[in-house]
């Protein structure tokens, strides 16, 4: 065969190895090599292979015509060379340039507070920036990471809040590698515990400071040589007796010994001398990142390098857009965040995964192509991960049937959290419960309402649905009832992995369950002088009694609980409203109230032993 003859056959063929998507069209392969796209149709047609200019081409093709003119090429899959070429950003040669880093302004420290559950770490921040967490969390405990930044003496602080509980182990390891300091809560009448050892673990393997504080001085039986003696047991030797470890008594109640932790901080800050430059494009990691109702996919971001400004592009693991808003830890809107800055990110076009690095990328068009790319590459991974759980699988209460037979049972889960954070604690704890003759396949894990699509495929594949901080709709709940889906919700991570276990070992005999007596949805926000904010809503199922308690739902997550403490019917106050009428609702302690909210009202009902 003749060899074909080129329009543009004395254009130089590029030297070196050119990388080449598979699946590229004549009009993306020519270009590359210094031909047109007809050149490489008209090659391909004398070859017996008809294609068009923007038909994809297979690898042999494209093999073949690069062979043909001489050209050396890479074949890469759609979005690698994206990838490679973002990843060459978050290199940092310059970082190994003593002369270079000392050149950079000083940043605030990152710190990350770590201890044992209800040690304290939270009432500690409170006092530190003046706000109450406490009161938000579900039991009082800290379900996800926090991030606050405070000043003090003029130099800022930023501080990381990670939960104690032994189930949120990912989270405070994500947590100690992106800090400077840890702060070591111990309580001084418990003791070092079990998850205080491992958040030492953490800290050490993070090679950073740490600084002790020995909190609840103000309990009776506190014994704060007990405590250094423990520490020391661990190689955390006190500068009181001869060590490095600074420990500083304190009570977070009182206020007392809190100043002395934050000149500590700072102390050490300085000495640590922490660097890092504003110039460039930023990157850092995401701490966490949930689905918000108005605002839509909203991610915690740290930055540890350059500058964060709203319009970059930026791409987080599978997630990419451009920052429509970025709003600091006192909620406030701001245009930029520097090093060492929390900052929550709106405009992504789906809810990141905690963990995962951001960087702001050269162009929109290179964010989504590596994004799609990840998606892609996930998804696979995910089909592979995930393909035993559709097979078989029996249900949460029918699991000791199964292992008294002598079988060995799986028991296929849906897991939906409010956020990415929980999500991964929930699965992981979930995933260390098993045993040899208990295995668990997760069939989807999600963030958000518990959905009719949720269902449909619990039902498909004979799952349990485990909701954590989160509700099915109406909908969802009907359809559930229909298919014979069992769906669990929790508030607190001890019950559900109680639940769990206690199914496992045949002992799950719950003795109430929570029956849902009526929905109404927000149509209207009245606000009246001296009471505050009525909900003027339709009831759209069952009955809302005066008294009931009460769940507010926001997309399906619930935001508060409580109680109805008003009930009208026009201006006359009702005991009842039936489904079909309007009336306005007054809540106890809650005035966040927004259109499209879901008022679900419920009791508590004993379940019969059998």
């Amino acid at each position: 065969m003749d060899v074909p003859t080129y329009s543009a056959e004395d254009a130089p063929i590029p030297t070196g190895e050119i990388v080449i998507e598979r699946a590229s069209t004549a009009q993306d392969l020519g270009p590359r090599l210094n031909r047109t796209a007809a050149d490489v149709v008209r090659f391909l047609l004398t070859n017996g292979e008809m294609v068009t200019a923007t038909q994809s081409l297979t690898d042999d093709m494209i093999m073949m015509f690069a062979d043909d003119i001489g050209a050396e090429i890479k074949l890469v899959d759609p979005g690698e060379e994206q990838e490679v070429e973002l990843r060459k950003l978050l290199e940092f040669d310059d970082e190994d340039d003593d002369e270079i880093v000392d050149s950079w302004p000083t940043r605030p420290p990152v710190i990350t507070v770590m201890g044992h559950v209800d040690h304290g770490k939270t009432l500690l921040l409170d006092k530190i920036r003046s706000a109450n967490v406490v009161d938000g969390e579900a039991g009082g405990i800290t379900q996800h990471i926090g991030a606050y930044q405070i000043e003090r003496d003029g130099k800022s602080l930023t501080f990381l809040d990670t939960p104690g509980h032994e189930a949120f182990t990912s989270m405070r390891a994500r947590g100690a590698d992106v800090t400077d300091i840890v702060v070591l809560v111990v309580a001084a009448d418990d003791g070092v515990m079990p998850q205080t050892l491992e958040a030492l673990d953490h800290a050490k393997a993070a090679e950073v400071p740490i600084i002790v504080a020995i909190n609840k001085m103000d309990r009776e039986g506190a014994n704060p040589d007990r405590v250094m003696t423990q520490l020391s047991e661990r190689g955390l030797v006190p500068e009181a007796w001869g060590g490095d470890a600074i420990m500083v008594p304190l009570s977070a109640m009182t206020g007392d010994g809190v100043d002395d932790l934050i000149d500590n901080l700072n102390l050490v800050a300085e000495v640590e001398d922490m660097r890092a430059t504003p110039e460039g494009r930023a990157a850092g990691s995401v701490l966490e990142a949930h689905l918000d109702i108005g605002r839509g996919p909203v991610a915690t971001v740290l930055v540890e390098r350059g500058t964060l400004n709203v319009g970059d592009p930026l791409v987080a693991g599978a997630a990419w857009g451009r920052v429509r808003a970025l709003v600091n830890d006192r909620g406030e809107r701001i245009e930029s965040a520097l090093p060492s800055t929390p900052v929550q990110v709106l405009g992504l076009n789906e809810v990141a995964e905690a963990g995962d690095t951001f960087v702001i990328a050269p162009n929109e068009k290179m964010a989504s192509k590596v994004a799609d790319t990840r998606e892609h590459w996930q998804r696979l991974a995910s089909l592979g991960r995930d393909a035993s759980a559709t097979s078989g699988g029996a249900k949460l209460e029918d699991i000791f049937k199964q292992i008294q037979a002598g079988e060995a049972a799986t028991l296929n889960l849906i897991v939906k959290a409010d956020v990415n954070g929980s999500l991964e604690a929930v699965c992981d704890s979930l995933k260390k419960r098993e045993r040899d003759d208990v295995k668990l396949a997760f069939v989807l894990r999600g963030v958000g309402g518990i959905t009719e699509n949720d269902v449909q495929l619990a039902a498909a594949s004979n799952a349990t649905i485990l909701g954590f901080n989160v509700r099915p709709d109406r909908k969802a709940r009907e359809l559930a009832e229909q298919e014979k889906v069992e769906i669990r919700n929790y508030e607190i991570i001890y019950k559900l992995l109680e639940d769990i276990e206690n199914a496992m070992l045949g002992l799950l005999e719950p003795e109430y369950e929570e029956v849902v007596t009526g929905e109404a949805e927000v149509r209207e926000i009245f606000r009246v002088p001296r009471i505050g904010s009525i909900a003027g809503c339709m009831v759209t199922s069952g009955v809302i009694t005066r008294g009931s308690k009460v769940r507010f739902l926001r997309e399906g997550t619930i935001i508060w609980k409580g109680s109805i403490q008003s009930l009208k019917r026009f201006k006359d106050d009702a005991q009842e409203v039936a489904a079909g009428f309007e009336c306005g609702i007054g809540l106890s302690d809650f005035q966040d109230l927004k259109e499209g909210d879901v008022i679900e009202t419920y009791e508590e009902r004993e379940i019969p032993i059998e």
